[in-house]
């Protein structure tokens, strides 16, 4: 009897833990310390750095195209010192702000990293999207890695890309 029952009874507990919906995952980003800038920080650098991604690419022809997951990586380089990310936001291919990541600024400590997610199914980006991330110092620092790798590995195909982040502004001494 208890074979018998066991034959059942461990079959269907599989069934319903593999049933159930998993827990979004937190946000790496709201795990950091958050941190006030006000006029008695003293900011000794910084950058505003352009990552282009991809919410969907082109298959075939125009009318097909092939969603991806994108994840922004924010990476301190430096082995003694912190940096902090003062801003996150997401645009869309014609410049429009779509997502702001960020209510506050946020600490990221040496050698730290933290990612921002565009889900697969959001494709308000469209092909030519792009985030813009702003990050100061208190001390001088190595220069944070910011790049996006854009995913997708549905069926029996799978395509990744990579995309660097490009300075547009540097920022000195409190300017």
């Amino acid at each position: 009897m208890k074979r018998y029952l066991c034959s059942y009874i461990v079959p269907l507990l599989v069934l319903l833990t593999a049933c159930t919906t998993p827990e979004k995952p937190i946000e790496p980003a709201t795990q950091l310390k958050a941190v006030t800038l006000d006029n008695t920080v003293k900011i000794s650098g910084g950058q505003t750095v352009y990552i282009p991604i991809y919410s969907h690419i082109y298959v075939w022809e125009r009318e097909r195209t092939m969603e991806l997951t994108s994840t922004l990586s924010v990476r301190n380089t430096d082995l003694t010192h912190p940096i902090i990310i003062t801003s996150v936001n997401y645009y869309d291919s014609h410049g429009k702000l779509i997502r702001k990541y960020l209510k506050q600024p946020v600490e990221l400590p040496r050698l730290a990293s933290t990612n921002f997610i565009v889900d697969q199914d959001d494709t308000s980006g469209g092909a030519g999207a792009s985030f813009v991330v702003e990050w100061v110092t208190q001390k001088p620092v190595s220069v944070p890695v910011i790049e996006a790798v854009m995913i997708n590995a549905s069926g029996n195909q799978g395509i990744s890309l990579l995309s660097s982040g490009r300075v547009i502004k540097t920022r000195t001494n409190n300017k």
